[in-house]
C-alpha cells in the first residue's frame, strides 16, 4: 500500500490563501482528502493555517503540485510518501 500526502503550512493566510486556492482548484482532481486547520473563530481568527492533502495522482503530478504550492510566498510544504509492503 502506498499513500501520498502533502503537508502545507500557511504563514499569512490573508495574503497567501488566494494564490494557494487557485493552485488547489487547478489541481483539484489530484486531491482525495483535504483537511484545513487554523486556530480561532470569528474575530479571533489566526493568520497561520495548516492543510493536510491526501493525493491521488501519479508521482510526477503529485510532485508538480507540491512544487507549485512551495513557490507561493508565505507557504511551507512537504510531500510525504509512505509505502508498506504487502505481507
Amino acid at each position: 500500500m502506498k499513500k501520498t500526502v502533502l503537508l502545507v503550512l500557511v504563514g499569512k493566510r490573508k495574503e497567501a490563501a488566494v494564490n494557494l486556492q487557485k493552485v488547489l482548484t487547478a489541481w483539484g482532481c489530484l486531491i482525495k482528502t483535504r483537511l484545513g486547520l487554523h486556530a480561532g473563530v470569528m474575530e479571533n481568527c489566526s493568520e497561520a493555517g495548516f492543510l493536510f492533502l491526501e493525493l491521488y495522482g501519479s508521482d510526477e503530478d503529485n510532485a508538480e503540485l507540491a512544487r507549485k504550492i512551495a513557490v507561493i510566498p508565505g507557504i511551507e510544504s512537504k510531500l510525504v510518501v509512505l509505502e508498506q509492503g504487502d505481507d
